[in-house]
């Protein structure tokens, strides 16, 4: 890569990508406080997992990523091999069969990559269809590429994030010149038929390729004392978190000296309920500056995204963008019991071998994307 375009970096971006790391790591020290023999044993995974990412981000901005174009089928099949692998030979987590582990090796959780993995493919996909995504059996082609890795999701049963492949498939088709009428039509009829198969579930028990306990979250949340034990059932995490959040004021009761933390209520606290550490131990002010990050982040890989000089550049940084927005969204709302429990990590700040590693390969496309997306002028 010649190193003038090193100029095109988007400084904003990476001081926004930093922030969250360092003060993530800052975070993942208090939160993991008491759940482990060695006090610095998940920050030594964690900062172990960003050195390697940065250095996979690195190599990825030196390579050109319109190389990526000539593999899409390879990646897209690596994708659907890794998935499949998942359901015969995966470890069941916390009731999700999303792991694989090799012998003394760490667990890997497969998903988190084959999400940047379909992102690159399915850029490509549409790349090629460009101008001919008007009717609905234009786009089959595309619900039904997206859909075979979704429906491996679904039966692992990982619902957090299915549910990220579909905001990824929607934002990249929209942004890929799909006719927005008919992709909003499409989506209210999906919306109508879940409705309509969670109604026949719990009337008529209706099989359906989730456990009870996942679809019960789908609404415990807007009453989490209503769950058959007064809040100390499928409630209780909301609870807890709820009590996190509200309890830190302004500015928090300080780093280590979170209660519903330091004293194990919260569950997951150093992982799908991180937010909430945030919002105990540094208050409103902590929380609303992991939000400012978040938004830098995304308001700058949108630009980035804007100035490509071709469309698939433009869709593999938009479709990382409507990962990252999706998870960030999620992770804040269930912790703050606006949306449902699934179990997915904030990005960058979750302690989490698979999600970080897969982020930071992310962010080396992106800054592919960006230090190309210009003319050099000498």
């Amino acid at each position: 890569m010649n190193a003038k375009r090193l100029r095109f970096i988007d400084k904003a971006f990476i001081f926004a990508l930093f922030s969250l790391l360092i003060f993530g790591l800052v975070i993942l020290r208090s939160a993991s406080i008491g759940i482990s023999s060695d006090p610095f044993f998940y920050l030594k995974k964690q900062v172990f997992i960003i050195f390697l990412g940065l250095a996979l981000a690195i190599l990825i901005v030196r390579y050109d990523y319109t190389q990526f174009r000539r593999f899409s089928p390879i990646l897209y099949g690596i994708s659907i091999l890794l998935l499949l692998t998942v359901l015969i030979w995966g470890t069941e987590i916390r009731g999700t069969t999303g792991w694989i582990g090799l012998g003394s090796l760490p667990m890997v959780q497969p998903a988190e990559f084959t999400k940047v993995l379909l992102i690159l493919a399915f850029a490509e996909f549409l790349n090629r269809r460009k101008g001919e995504l008007d009717t609905l059996s234009d786009m089959l082609p595309c619900f039904l590429f997206m859909g075979i890795p979704f429906l491996l999701i679904i039966f692992q049963p990982d619902l957090g994030t299915a549910l990220v492949y579909i905001a990824i498939t929607l934002v990249m088709m929209f942004a890929a010149g799909a006719n927005s009428k008919v992709l909003i039509q499409v989506i209210a009829v999906a919306v109508f038929l879940i409705a309509l198969c969670l109604y026949l579930h719990f009337q008529f028990g209706m099989w359906l390729p989730l456990e009870d306990y996942q679809l019960k979250r789908l609404t415990i949340f807007l009453d989490p004392y209503n769950d058959g034990q007064g809040g100390r059932g499928m409630g209780w995490n909301t609870i807890q978190s709820l009590v996190a959040i509200g309890s830190g004021g302004l500015t928090g009761k300080g780093l280590f000296q979170g209660t519903q933390v330091q004293l194990n209520f919260l569950p997951e606290h150093h992982t799908d309920f991180i937010y909430a550490v945030i919002g105990e131990e540094l208050g409103f002010l902590g929380a609303a500056f992991v939000i400012i990050c978040y938004g830098v982040l995304l308001i700058r890989a949108i630009i980035i995204a804007s100035n490509s000089k071709e469309l698939f550049g433009s869709l593999l940084v938009l479709g990382i963008t409507a990962m990252w927005l999706f998870h960030v969204f999620e992770s804040i709302g269930m912790s703050i019991g606006l949306m449902p429990i699934t179990g997915i990590p904030l990005p960058f700040l979750s302690y989490g071998g698979s999600s970080m590693l897969a982020n930071l390969i992310a962010v080396g496309l992106i800054l592919s994307v960006n230090v190309r997306g210009k003319k050099i002028v000498f």
